[in-house]
């Protein structure tokens, strides 16, 4: 079976450290171009963007798109109308009507659309997921928290509009939540800290509920100083479930669960082959719905301005 020929659209940090690696050791694909206004990958062509890449390897069949998310829906669009697949680095979009939008297009155009949600690929997800099934859930307790300096140093996309702010660390909660959780989550009160010099919240703390009513509680912080804490507690009928390390390590009873070796962005790409021979689309807004769910609902709390 041949190669899917795939580009890289947007080399910046997560491009570099997760998706050059994941492909590299992917037999399915053959990285073959990038498209970044300032960044080169020895060895490969380079092109400012994807319609110059497209016009200079016109054999290119897939793109993966890890620009910054205020761009991403021109970039996808131009894409799918250009006959490629689409691999979205999350969030899919910067709202839910444009991500609705590229799976129009993509249905329409019979090509493969994948929104992709990489904290859901970590090794205690599914387990977690399995482990709630027939469980009533009591209560949940999210905390994410971590340093926006040490993982986004001079990233000034976050703290413009379309950038979530402390929601590009927290939609990975979320899209844990929304995968394991059963009968979706609804949002009920959040309060949103933005410092004043920024249009992005540095802070969050919401109010959900499960479908039968469990509260769920979260804690969002981009100003943790050391350890990063990425942690979801599941308090059930049947013990208490607790995922740790953003979803790579799963407990049960304070009792360690033995898991799946897994690593999220190869298991990615794998996912995405498959989409891509069957010219299928998988796309879930729920994550991202509940983040505009916060922005519509949330009351604003204005913080002192963040420095870098």
């Amino acid at each position: 079976m041949p190669r899917i020929r795939i580009a890289i659209v947007g080399l910046g940090k997560i491009a570099r450290d997760q998706h050059v690696p994941a492909l590299a050791a992917n037999e399915q694909f053959e990285l073959i171009a990038v498209a970044s206004p300032h960044s080169r990958l020895e060895g490969l062509p380079h092109y400012a963007d994807l319609p110059a890449l497209l016009r200079g390897v016109p054999d290119v069949s897939a793109v993966a798109l890890c620009t910054t998310p205020q761009v991403r829906y021109d970039t996808a669009r131009y894409a799918l109308q250009q006959g490629r697949h689409v691999l979205l680095e999350k969030p899919p979009g910067m709202t839910v009507t444009e991500v609705l939008e590229l799976m129009r297009l993509a249905t329409q155009k019979r090509l493969a659309l994948f929104a992709t949600w990489h904290a859901r690929h970590a090794r205690g997800v599914q387990p977690a997921r399995d482990w709630l099934t027939g469980r009533t859930i009591r209560s949940v307790r999210v905390d994410w928290k971590e340093d926006v300096r040490v993982w986004h140093p001079g990233q000034t996309w976050i703290w413009r509009a379309g950038g979530l702010g402390v929601f590009d660390p927290g939609i990975n909660a979320l899209s844990i939540l929304t995968r394991i959780i059963p009968g979706g989550l609804i949002l009920k009160d959040a309060e949103l800290s933005f410092p004043g010099n920024c249009e992005t919240p540095i802070a969050a703390s919401l109010r959900l509920a499960c479908a039968d009513g469990a509260p769920v509680r979260m804690q969002l912080d981009f100003l943790h100083r050391g350890t990063p804490c990425w942690d979801i507690a599941v308090d059930t009928d049947g013990g208490r479930l607790r995922l740790q390390m953003g979803g790579s390590v799963m407990q049960v009873d304070d009792l360690p669960v033995a898991t799946a070796a897994a690593e999220e962005y190869p298991s990615l790409y794998e996912h995405f082959a498959q989409l891509v021979r069957a010219r299928a689309i998988d796309v879930d807004v729920a994550p991202l719905q509940l983040v505009a769910d916060t922005f519509l609902c949330g009351r604003r709390v204005e913080v002192e301005p963040f420095e870098e």
